[in-house]
C-alpha cells in the first residue's frame, strides 16, 4: 500500500499517474536499477538528468515541440508544481526602515507567499528547498568584480582567499538615499549585511527550480524571490537589480544539463535590458520582451525594436515595444493580441527545450504611472502563463521581478499558480482578440507568408514585423503606433 504519498511516472506511451508527495526522492530512489535510453542518465543522488540533444536551429516539423525531446528517450516525470520562497529575502531592506518611501520592499514577496497559503494554493504545490548561488553561477553571468562587490558581505568576506577583494571593495560606490538609507544608485537601496544573501539567494532558488523542471522532477515552478533580477547587467546593478537570477539559471542549464534552446519571456512593464545584454549574441536563446517603451523615455530607456541581437544571436531578441503613453494605457487587448501574433507563433518555430518567464507584474492595473500605468488585468497573466504550458512540454518557470501594488501582485501571482496547476483560467477580455483582431490580422501573415517552402526547408527566416505601423480602431487613436520593428529569427 503506498499510503498517503504518490508519485507519477511517465515512460513513452504508458502512462502510471500516482499523485506526489514531498516524498520524491523516495521514488527515485527505487529507480536505481531501471534500464534507461540513451539521453538519460542517473547522477549520484539517483536522479534521473535530461541529457540534452544538440538540436540545431533548423526549423522541422510542424508537429508541436512539446514531445520533441520525449519521443526518443525515457523520461520520468512529475506532476507537482514547485514552489520556492525564503523569508530570508525579507531581511534586504533599507536602514532608514520605511518601506513606504521603497516601492521594492519585503512586502512584496511575503504578500504573495501569504496569498498563495489562504487560497490553498501552497497545499497542492511541493516546496524546494532553497540556497545561495555560487560565486561560479553568479560570475557565468556577471563579472568578478560585481560579484565581489555584491555577493559578499561582511562575514563571509574573511573566508574569501581573494587577493582582488580589497582593491574592488575600494571601488564600491554608495549613495546617500534621501530617507537616511544608503543604495548603489538613487532607487536601488543596499544592505551591507543582508541584500547580497537575499540577492544570491534569489538567484539559487531560480536556477535550482530550473534545473529540476528541465530534469522532470517537477512539471513546472513558480519563484516568489526578490530583489528582482532582469535589470543587472554584466557589472552593473540597477533598478532594485543585483543578480540577474533568470539569466543565471538559463546560463546553469546550458552549462550543466546542455539544454540546447531556452525560451525567456519578459513581460515585466519595463525592459530587462540586463537578460538581453547577456543573450545578445546567443542564438540558443531566444529572448521576447513586452515593455513599456515610449520611444526611450520610459526607464530603462532600452528595448528598441530595432534591437534584435548581433551577430550569431541576430534575430533572436524580439522586443515588443510599446509607445504612445498612456492615451490609452495598454490593457488585455494588447497583450493578448501580442501573444497570438508575435509571442507564440514565433516561440513555436523556435521550439524551446524549457521557458523562463520575468514574470514582472507592473503591468497589472493597480500602479501609478511611474511604476508602470497599464490596465492589464492579473487573470490576463494566468491565461498567458496557460499559453506558454503549449510550449517545451510544460517545462514553464515564472520568477518573480516586478510588480509593487500588493494587491496587484498577489491577484497575478495567484493566477499564474492557478494556470501552473492545470486550473482553468479565463481571462475576462478574451473577446477581444475577435472584436479587435488588428494586430493579428497585420502581423500573422508577416510571420507565416515568410516561411519559404515550410518544413522541407532547414533555415527560413521568420519576420516578426509590424515595421512601426499605425492601427486605427476603436481601441487605438489615428496616431496610436505600435513600436514593433523588423525581427528576423533564423532556424
Amino acid at each position: 500500500m503506498v499510503g498517503s504519498f504518490y508519485h507519477a511516472l511517465l515512460l513513452l506511451n504508458t502512462s502510471i499517474l500516482i499523485a506526489c508527495s514531498p516524498h520524491h526522492q523516495l521514488f527515485w530512489e527505487t529507480q536505481r536499477q531501471v534500464t534507461l535510453r540513451p539521453g538519460l542518465q542517473l547522477d549520484p543522488q539517483s536522479v534521473p538528468t535530461l541529457i540534452w540533444p544538440h538540436q540545431p536551429l533548423v526549423r522541422t516539423q510542424s508537429s508541436p515541440a512539446s514531445t520533441s525531446l520525449l519521443d526518443n528517450m525515457c523520461v520520468y516525470v512529475s506532476v507537482c508544481l514547485g514552489l520556492v520562497y525564503d523569508a530570508q529575502m525579507q531581511k534586504h531592506q533599507c536602514i532608514c526602515g520605511d518601506n513606504s518611501r521603497h516601492p521594492e520592499h519585503a512586502g512584496r514577496v511575503q504578500s504573495i507567499w501569504s496569498r498563495l497559503h489562504e487560497r490553498g494554493l501552497r497545499s497542492q504545490c511541493e516546496r524546494i528547498r532553497t540556497r545561495k548561488a555560487t560565486i561560479e553561477e553568479l560570475q557565468s553571468v556577471h563579472s568578478e568584480k560585481h560579484v565581489l562587490l555584491f555577493g559578499t558581505n561582511p562575514l563571509n568576506r574573511l573566508k574569501l582567499d581573494n587577493p582582488k577583494l580589497a582593491g574592488i571593495l575600494s571601488q564600491q560606490i554608495i549613495v546617500m538615499l534621501p530617507c537616511g538609507g544608503i543604495g548603489v544608485d538613487d532607487d536601488t537601496i543596499w544592505n551591507e549585511h543582508h541584500t547580497s544573501t537575499a540577492s544570491r539567494i534569489a538567484a539559487g532558488c531560480v536556477t535550482d527550480l530550473a534545473l529540476k523542471v528541465a530534469q522532470g522532477e517537477l512539471k513546472n515552478g513558480f519563484a516568489v524571490v526578490r530583489p528582482p533580477g532582469h535589470h543587472a547587467t554584466h557589472s552593473s546593478p540597477l533598478g532594485f537589480c543585483f543578480f540577474n537570477s533568470v539569466a543565471i539559471a538559463a546560463k546553469q542549464l546550458q552549462h550543466k544539463l546542455n539544454v540546447s534552446k531556452i525560451l525567456i519571456v519578459d513581460w515585466d512593464v519595463h525592459h530587462g535590458n540586463g537578460t538581453q545584454e547577456a543573450f545578445y549574441n546567443d542564438p540558443s536563446v531566444l529572448y521576447i520582451s513586452l515593455h513599456r517603451y515610449d520611444d526611450g523615455n520610459f526607464f530603462p530607456g532600452s528595448g528598441h525594436p530595432s534591437e534584435v541581437g548581433a551577430g550569431a544571436g541576430e534575430g533572436f531578441n524580439v522586443n515588443v515595444g510599446w509607445t504612445g503613453g498612456l492615451n490609452p494605457p495598454m490593457g488585455d487587448a494588447e497583450y493578448l493580441a501580442a501573444f497570438r501574433a508575435v509571442v507564440m507563433p514565433i516561440a513555436h518555430k523556435f521550439s524551446p527545450d524549457v521557458v523562463l518567464v520575468s514574470a514582472g507584474f507592473d503591468a497589472v492595473e493597480g500602479h501609478s504611472s511611474p511604476l508602470g500605468g497599464y490596465k492589464v488585468t492579473a487573470k490576463c497573466f494566468g491565461f498567458l502563463t496557460r499559453q506558454l504550458m503549449s510550449l517545451a512540454g510544460g517545462r514553464v518557470v515564472l520568477a518573480l521581478e516586478g510588480g509593487h501594488d500588493l494587491k496587484a501582485i498577489c491577484d497575478a501571482s495567484e493566477a499564474c499558480v492557478s494556470a501552473l496547476l492545470g486550473m482553468e483560467v479565463r481571462c475576462v477580455s478574451t473577446h477581444v482578440c475577435v472584436s479587435f483582431p488588428g494586430i493579428t490580422q497585420y502581423v500573422h501573415p508577416l510571420i507565416t507568408d515568410s516561411v519559404p517552402g515550410g518544413a522541407s526547408v532547414p533555415a527560413v527566416s521568420a519576420i516578426a514585423s509590424l515595421s512601426m505601423g499605425t492601427l486605427t480602431s476603436d481601441r487605438f487613436g489615428p496616431n496610436q503606433i505600435f513600436c514593433f520593428s523588423t525581427t528576423t529569427i533564423l532556424y
